[in-house]
């Protein structure tokens, strides 16, 4: 299909946005080094419950030991494996933000720990292409035995994302021809000819990833590979759960008693489904992948159940920072509109992937309104899950935190009410990385006759538009002074067009070409700029951009009688840092004022902080202390201030809130 949309190449992008540009800044200088300490065993693992519960053992390891693993698989050292089955999907996230950071220019020392990493990686694989520490050391009789618990495929997947990402920085074809024999030696095991295996992965990822590695080799086989596994799941008889009955000897999970065809996207075939259902990672992951193979086959099927799934999600299921999953059993989405504040799961890694399916959905329809997500998800839940120093991570992304009920053995022992310095299950630190590090992606998108600007990041594109040599400068001050400013420089005088993503959170919007005002055409949420001569312009979108209180739909039962605040795509948050303890007592008027004032001090972003007029609840009972009385409700008045949900907890810890009682 000609002119087809297509994410910029990072490699041509330069972010220079005061909040995401000191995140890009530090993949290189400090996470990844950082990133790279804790895989190697030099940084304590915090969850130690959820430690010893993983694979149904108890270590006392208080350490990862994903690239030891590598080096026993290689056989470079001897000793047994350790840590989650899945533990090699660390390495391979990390090795792809650090390929983002070579593309970019930002490298600096990673290079040669990322080579070596290449290497290692080559070594540890098996003489027919296999590549898994976990079933290497520990269980080599037992591969493709357990589709539903292994993550085999999961791994794969990321291996594959690794290796594209790799040779597109680096030209190098190292690691692509590893991926290339195990996607290989794959599509030997499975397949739908006779004698194939029919499974497909517990954990849905590598469909996209196949996707990704036919882009780059155009090989066929590896598009057919991902149209199979989707094709079979939700097949009868379901070959996940009869797995599951035929290998109780052999169980990695023990909270898997609780698996069933919902929680493992089973139950229908998924262009049958029509609600997103279980474990939410794993479901965004697979509509990814279903957008993907919509686009590349020109699927209408696919295509039409990409677009009912993700309005399920975004009208029902979502959390107003663009979280998702709200169980913290089994991190799953439960049912339409059950999003509890306190006790939520929104793994940060689930969040990332609603940006990926978001992003998918915009390059398959072109519709702008895609991006709200994407962007929603960016600002509030992905950039919560990184503390502003990059050596901090949350897991859970919880709406309301009350740190003394945060206690472990109990149902709450999975919200953590401050960042911690590394997991047991690792997957969120280094998806982040590989996020932040190519956030360009999520900026411009390039056809054959367009440029589209997805979002107002401050940056620097270089590229080719009808053979001429263009260069953008995306200067953003929205949050300020509501002005964007978009100056294109071309070589020649070749007609193209920039389209602008116009967000809803813009009111009134104005456009201007050099000063002079104009009135662009609107198409599918894009203004639509022409530019016919060479040399330099600048289009300047001047809008209203306020803070404002938001309800929820009423049938949010956490939610109902609540308000939250948000300025721009950002949620706002209230911290005990600066309202004191006990914030569920507070209260605010639905139509109160609200004024900004100076932005948090050391942190990234020039986000101001708001305050507003609120309520306190000073009394309840008519006898005091206690637990139970006649009411006798007394209010006090005060100045409330409100921050950036996305920096929350880099002060001092406390309690959070973000949804606040309204008074009624």
């Amino acid at each position: 299909m000609a002119n087809k949309l297509h994410p910029s190449n990072i490699q041509h992008i330069e972010i220079t946005d005061s909040l995401f540009g000191r995140y890009v800044s530090m993949i290189a200088e400090s996470i990844l080094p950082y990133q790279w300490g804790a895989l190697n065993g030099r940084v304590d693992i915090s969850d130690s419950d959820q430690w010893e519960a993983l694979n149904g053992r108890v270590t006392n390891e208080r350490v990862s030991s994903c690239i030891d693993n590598f080096r026993i698989a290689a056989g470079e050292k001897k000793g047994a494996h350790s840590g989650a089955v899945f533990q090699d999907t660390d390495a391979y996230k990390w090795l792809e933000a650090a390929a983002y950071c070579i593309q970019i220019g930002k490298a600096g020392a990673l290079k040669e720990q990322a080579d070596e990493l290449v290497d290692l990686i080559a070594s540890a694989q098996q003489p027919d292409g296999y590549l898994n520490t976990y079933f290497t050391i520990a269980n080599p009789e037992k591969r493709w035995k357990n589709l539903a618990e292994g993550h085999e495929l999961y791994c794969a997947g990321h291996l594959i994302e690794a290796a594209v990402a790799y040779y597109h920085a680096t030209g190098s074809e190292k690691l692509l021809t590893v991926a290339k024999r195990f996607a290989d030696l794959i599509g030997t095991v499975f397949g739908p000819e006779e004698g194939k295996c029919k499974g497909y992965p517990g954990h849905q990822e590598i469909e996209l990833a196949l996707v990704k590695l036919y882009r780059v080799t155009r090989e066929n086989r590896y598009l057919d590979l991902a149209r199979f596994f989707l094709s079979e799941r939700g097949k009868e008889p379901n070959y996940l759960i009869r797995e599951m009955e035929t290998t109780k000897d052999f169980r990695l999970f023990p909270e898997f008693s609780h698996y069933d065809a919902e929680y493992a996207q089973t139950h229908l075939p998924p262009i049958e489904q029509t609600s997103a259902e279980g474990h939410a990672v794993r479901a965004v992951y697979m509509f990814s992948a279903m957008a993907d193979l919509a686009k590349e086959c020109d699927d209408e099927q696919m295509k039409q159940a990409c677009k009912t799934l993700w309005e399920n999600i975004t009208t029902k299921r979502m959390y107003i920072t663009g979280g998702i999953g709200s169980s913290g059993l089994l991190e799953r989405f439960t049912v339409d509109y059950d999003l509890p504040n306190d006790r939520m799961y929104c793994e940060s890694c689930a969040s990332i992937g609603l940006m990926m399916f978001g992003q998918r959905m915009n390059l398959l329809t072109r519709d702008a309104s895609y991006y709200e997500v994407v962007e929603r998800a960016l600002c509030n839940t992905v950039l919560a899950g990184i503390s502003a120093k990059g050596d901090r991570y949350f897991y859970v992304n919880p709406l309301e935190v009350w740190p003394d009920n945060c206690k472990s053995s109990t149902s709450m022992s999975h919200v953590k009410p401050v960042r911690q310095e590394w997991f047991s299950c690792a997957c969120c630190p280094p998806n982040i990385a590989r996020t932040l590090a190519s956030v360009g992606q999520y900026i411009y998108s390039e056809d054959e006759k367009s440029i589209y600007i997805n979002q107002f990041i401050s940056s620097k594109l270089h590229t080719a538009m009808v053979g001429t040599d263009v260069t953008i400068h995306l200067n953003s001050s929205y949050m300020q002074d509501g002005c964007v400013r978009i100056t294109v420089e071309s070589a020649c005088a070749h007609p193209f067009t920039v389209r602008v993503r116009v967000p809803s959170f813009l009111k009134k919007p104005v456009f201007l070409l050099d000063d002079t005002e104009i009135s662009p055409v609107i198409e599918n949420g894009y203004a639509v700029l022409a530019v016919s001569r060479a040399g330099e312009q600048t289009f300047t979108l001047r809008a209203l951009v306020e803070p404002e209180l938001v309800a929820a739909n009423d049938q949010v039962r956490s939610d109902i009688g609540k308000l939250a605040l948000m300025f721009g795509p950002f949620v706002y948050c209230l911290e005990e840092a600066d309202n004191g303890k006990n914030l569920a007592n507070v209260f605010v008027g639905y139509n109160a004022a609200i004024q900004r004032r100076d932005s948090l001090a050391k942190l990234p972003g020039d986000l101001p902080t708001l305050c507003l007029d609120g309520e306190r609840l000073v009394r309840t009972t008519e006898q005091a202390g206690a637990l139970y009385a006649k009411p006798k409700f007394e209010k006090a008045k005060g100045s409330l201030t409100a921050v950036p949900y996305c920096l929350w907890c880099n002060r001092d810890p406390g309690e959070m809130l973000v949804w606040m009682k309204a008074q009624l």
